[in-house]
């Protein structure tokens, strides 16, 4: 018989892409006793989930609630529900997360056209509209912060250019809820989905979706079976909405997660919650800049959450992010896709964008560098970031 000692795993921060640290108040909620998820305790908090989640992406869709599964469960449920075979689908790709999106639209049996940009871009309206009028597409999917480039896509407009066509609005915003500004209603976006282990600083486990009046009609009046029966939103909303019909088993504790996360993103307020990113941002930037590490999104376009630098030429990927696990215990990520062996990505998100970790991160990249022989001025990422937390004082 194999013995098993106790889980003791050595303590980490957690600055890649994610997960990012869950917030001690968030594991607090999570050791709440169990309540059966008919329980009606248990149906109240889900109320206030929906309502706390509403806030958070700022929408008044009454079909708003985490899905049962991860960030990409999220995606696909979206994807199934408002997509039958033969439907138009239109999907923006200018990284690895859009490229999932192209794959699950193509198994729904959508003609899937691809709309690419170089990775580190962002779309113009001017290109979209032009493929939207060509294609005349049922769904437009896009990544809003795409988590692969560190790239932050401009949405304002685009609800309202695909309402023009009668295209309904797909939005990915895994990376960006909790942590950058996000006005589902505003923007008219018509179906959007998240997760819970990034900006709201829970474990992982829950993907928040929300979904308009209009997307909402679509699904009711599908003339198929959704692919999917666990993810049918025929069905789940009967559990999520009034009914409370029972169609699985909550993750209860999950749900109480997520609830505190949520509770915590409203006490502190979107806008001074999305300033604080964007302060970490330039601080850190300016680090990484000094040590001559660059973006590889375009200027004006890049995340606060979620920084993809280029790795200096002669360095090697892995062997510089085993030594910030072993000696500092950071984890930072590496790259996807194209960007494999080439970029690092260094997330500041929810509970871990503080000042504390900017410093902290970018004097263990810097002894990393040193040691693998790059010239880096000692000190100059620090000083660099203390310079700008100077001029935000």
């Amino acid at each position: 018989m194999t013995v098993v000692g106790q889980l003791n795993p050595s303590p980490r921060l957690l600055l890649g892409p994610g997960p990012s640290d869950a917030h001690p108040r968030v594991l607090s909620a999570m050791s709440t006793p169990l309540l059966g998820h008919l329980d009606p305790q248990f149906i109240t908090i889900m109320n206030e989930t929906q309502e706390l989640l509403r806030q958070a992406y700022l929408t008044k869709n009454p079909l708003t609630f985490p899905v049962s599964a991860t960030g990409m469960a999220g995606m696909e449920a979206c994807l199934v529900n408002l997509i039958e075979p033969g439907d138009k689908v239109v999907v923006c790709y200018a990284g690895y997360f859009s490229s999932r999106m192209i794959d699950v639209a193509g198994r729904t049996g959508a003609e899937v056209t691809v709309l690419e940009r170089p990775w580190g871009t962002v779309f113009d309206l001017q290109q979209i509209r032009e493929t939207l009028q060509r294609v005349r597409p049922k769904v437009l999917g896009i990544v809003h912060a795409e988590t692969s480039t560190g790239t932050l896509q401009p949405m304002e407009e685009l609800g309202n250019l695909c309402h023009e066509f009668d295209c309904l609005l797909l939005v990915d915003a895994v990376t960006s809820l909790g942590c950058t500004e996000l006005k589902v209603d505003e923007w008219g976006i018509d179906a959007i989905y998240s997760c819970s282990q990034k900006g709201l600083s829970c474990p992982p486990g829950l993907s928040p979706v929300s979904f308009s009046d209009r997307a909402t009609q679509v699904i009711k009046a599908r003339k198929s079976k959704v692919q999917s029966w666990y993810l049918d939103l025929t069905s789940v909303m009967q559990y999520w909405g009034g009914e409370r019909t029972y169609h699985h088993t909550a993750p209860i504790t999950m749900v109480y997660a997520i609830r505190e996360g949520l509770r915590l993103v409203l006490e502190e307020g979107l806008e001074a919650r999305w300033k604080r990113h964007w302060n970490n941002h330039k601080a850190l930037k300016a680090g990484l800049t000094a040590m001559g590490l660059p973006y590889t999104a375009q200027e004006g376009h890049q995340l606060p959450q979620l920084n993809a630098v280029r790795i200096p030429e002669g360095v090697d990927d892995l062997t510089v992010r085993k030594q910030m696990l072993a000696q500092f215990g950071i984890e930072i990520g590496g790259g996807l896709g194209d960007f494999k062996g080439k970029v690092w990505r260094i997330g500041m998100m929810g509970h871990n964008s503080w000042p504390k970790n900017v410093l902290l991160v970018l004097s263990a990249l810097e002894h990393c560098l040193r040691t693998a022989g790059v010239l880096v001025a000692p000190g100059c990422g620090v000083a660099a970031a203390e310079a700008v937390y100077a001029q935000l004082a």
